[in-house]
């Protein structure tokens, strides 16, 4: 992994799109580029046009860099003391404030410190890396003003398959291992079900048994969401995947390049979750993130048949 430095401009940014998720209304991210280094991430295709992309001369679709603002902790200080209008600020939406190059400059509980010393900012922390137990010392002074989430992209024992597609993110029994804490320490927690790939994360008896984990960890609610198609994410998956011996898998989700097969998953994975949280926790608290451009038209006429805990989005804007 070679690790690159870039300046942003400003430390905390509004996100009109994390608001309309119901996630936070403010984002900080600590650079560019995600060391977790993630085969399905949507954000290279995001960020694509970054000028930190040109600057360093790599392609924006390559794996195995990253890109950090070593200096984004004071730009969030600055930030954080000036603005007038303040809120529920997610830490982070497209870049980890965990992930190892960012532990190597202790990113993500700075930016924290930064944040909390100003009053009237909540946090929402999302996170692939168990790194974040570290901070929990902080959190717990100020927990009613922050929230923990740690993505699950599968269960234990896909872990193998897993460890492929989000080589550099903690292994899933240490992100549950690091809920279960987050929730015995008196910490907020909140479900992050995300992506869950087909022949992957998606069945029946995966989906049943991340959300009654996540409400044994005390979840307030569950954000959950099909794998999106941007750039050649899709493509890049299903290489891994059949490089690495893993063939149904990487068949399963080459079979959702196709829209029309997209949106079948997408709709039994609804139904899915929906089960999964009336059995376990209330479907009120389920957060289906849901782009109709990713469904047919008869498929999405299913799904506002039966909406519970959906949030209807349109096409993603850049971050």
């Amino acid at each position: 992994m070679k690790n690159y430095k870039y300046p942003l401009k400003r430390g905390i940014v509004v996100s009109n799109e994390f608001a309309k998720k119901g996630l936070a209304g403010f984002a900080v991210n600590v650079g560019v580029r995600c060391g977790h280094d993630c085969t399905y991430c949507s954000s290279r295709a995001m960020l694509r046009m970054h000028p930190a992309i040109k600057k360093i001369g790599r392609a924006p679709f390559e794996r195995g860099y990253s890109i950090v603002d070593p200096d984004i902790v004071e730009k969030v200080a600055k930030d954080a003391a000036s603005r007038q209008g303040r809120g529920l600020v997610e830490v982070c939406t497209t870049v980890d404030a965990w992930a190892p190059e960012a532990q190597k400059l202790d990113l993500g509980r700075r930016c924290l410190k930064a944040l909390l010393a100003e009053p009237d900012w909540n946090i929402r922390i999302l996170t692939k890396n168990a790194a974040v137990t570290k901070d929990f010392d902080l959190i717990k002074k100020y927990r009613d003003r922050v929230t923990v989430g740690l993505s699950l992209t599968g269960t234990v024992d896909k872990q193998d398959i897993l460890s492929v597609i989000e080589p550099y993110a903690s292994p899933i029994a240490d992100r549950m291992a690091a809920m279960q804490k987050a929730h015995k320490m008196g910490l907020r927690t909140f479900g992050m079900l995300c992506p869950l790939l087909p022949g992957i994360g998606d069945s029946p008896e995966q989906i049943d048994q991340l959300v009654r984990f996540v409400a044994k960890c005390g979840a307030e609610e569950v954000f959950c969401e099909a794998v999106n198609q941007r750039g050649n994410n899709l493509t890049m998956t299903e290489s891994v995947l059949r490089e690495n011996g893993f063939l149904a898998e990487a068949e399963a989700v080459g079979k959702i390049r196709k829209r029309v097969n997209r949106s079948a998953y997408t709709v039994e994975l609804s139904r899915n979750v929906q089960a999964a949280m009336r059995k376990h926790m209330s479907v009120k608290q389920l957060r289906f993130l849901l782009y109709t451009s990713a469904l047919t038209p008869d498929d999405e006429a299913r799904i506002r048949k039966a909406p519970a805990g959906v949030v209807w989005l349109t096409k993603e804007k850049k971050q």
